[in-house]
């Protein structure tokens, strides 16, 4: 079965997470994705540690960097040396049967290499262009260097939103805002190329980390717009107490988060276990009780302290309380929800190497989204994506002879 984006040819000359990932969820859904590579490879290959654990996992003897795969899994892999004049010939050619290119570089590299859009709309005009930054392309910032967590985590406010107002800001996990931002561009890139087959325009399209996690915080964000700024969250000072975060008597955490309290005070009581509060002239109104909320989450920290979180489940659910359990990774690797949905898939590397990861999201029924295989080693296909350019055999020895392709 072909995918819904079969016939469209992408290059991404990506590094780390963003593009790469836009990369993969093009692939994924059918087009042919391109990974254009120096011939030292790009910075996320690199073996190294993320938060302390190996990025590198073996495989019967396969050894892979499994977030380099969980990043470019299903796209060809070329290797060229851009400051050669063959080299920039032979992208050229490319570029010219291309729909869509995408890069982070930065803008100076993309200009001293012809690269930039200025550069590759000459040779075809109905080229897609999808170029994303740190901090935007205006500005005295457009020239910094933004990663996900500086660029979007740290400056949008997330950070500081999160954080519990007597400890410090938390770090953020690895490449969330990357991975949103890769899902805004994908967008934004197909929505061009509609556009392109309608008018025969191409377009330029740019996309910063921080304009997307300031996006996605916008609710926070436009409040302090209108001068009304949310406060962070405290647990002990929560507005709403069923919409708080609790311990069970196991020491399972689980946040329930119902905004408008559909279970009467009265029920609240009896399934807590204190049908003594029921009259309790402090908590007998809903504006005695916003009055005292302290009060009342130590009172439920103390009752949902006496059974453990499967006891507590069915009575959640019973009463309709909506409720998320705080579960580890590793819990969500085998959580049969996540499971029956098909969140993870299998990548095969032959020989009985085999590793699962996590799949794009997006479920399309009719025409399904795969994994065309694993991430491409450096310079995989550099020789089958010049033989179809044209290039032969004799060409490709030349090539190799002067330092373009390996």
């Amino acid at each position: 079965m072909k995918g819904l984006l079969e016939g469209l040819k992408v290059i991404q000359m990506g590094h780390v997470a963003a593009i790469p990932t836009a990369g993969s969820m093009l692939a994924e859904w059918g087009a042919e994705v391109i990974k254009l590579e120096p011939l030292d490879g790009e910075v996320g290959r690199l073996p190294g540690r993320s938060y302390g654990v190996p990025r590198e996992v073996d495989l019967n003897g396969h050894v892979v960097n499994y977030i380099f795969e969980l990043h470019n899994r299903g796209q060809k892999g070329i290797a060229i040396n851009l400051k050669k004049p063959a080299g920039k010939e032979a992208i050229l050619k490319l570029i010219e049967k291309t729909d869509i290119f995408m890069t982070n570089y930065e803008v100076g590299a993309l200009k001293n290499l012809g690269m930039d859009y200025a550069g590759l709309s000459r040779v075809n005009p109905r080229l897609i262009y999808g170029f994303l930054t740190g901090y935007g392309t205006k500005g005295p910032d457009k020239d910094e260097r933004g990663f996900d967590l500086t660029a979007a985590w740290a400056r949008s406010g997330g950070q500081y939103m999160t954080a519990d107002p007597s400890a410090p800001p938390p770090p953020q996990r690895f490449a969330i805002m990357d991975k949103t931002s890769a899902a805004y561009l994908v967008s934004g890139l197909l929505a061009a190329v509609i556009h392109r087959d309608r008018t025969g325009q191409g377009q330029e399209i740019d996309i910063s980390l921080y304009h997307t996690a300031v996006w996605s915080l916008s609710t926070d964000i436009q409040a302090a717009l209108v001068g009304r700024p949310f406060p962070r969250h405290d647990h002990a000072q929560a507005e709403n107490p069923l919409a708080n975060n609790y311990r069970s008597k196991d020491g399972k955490w689980f946040l329930l988060f119902n905004p408008r309290v559909e279970i009467s005070w009265e029920e609240l009581c009896e399934g807590l276990g204190r049908p003594d509060l029921i009259n309790d002239q402090r908590f007998d109104t809903e504006e005695k009780r916003a009055e005292h909320n302290e009060e009342i989450i130590r009172i439920m920290d103390q009752a949902f302290a006496t059974k453990n979180l499967n006891e507590w489940e069915p009575w959640f659910r019973e009463k309709s309380i909506i409720y998320g359990r705080v579960q580890t990774p590793t819990e969500v690797t085998t959580d049969p929800q996540a499971l029956v949905n098909n969140f993870f898939t299998e990548l095969d590397y032959g020989n009985g190497a085999k590793m699962k990861v996590v799949n794009t999201p997006v479920n399309f029924h009719q025409n399904p989204a795969f994994i065309k295989g694993p991430a491409p080693e450096l310079g995989q296909h550099t020789e089958e994506v010049l033989l179809d350019l044209g290039y032969d055999w004799d060409d490709l020895s030349k090539l190799k002879e002067d330092g373009v392709i390996l």
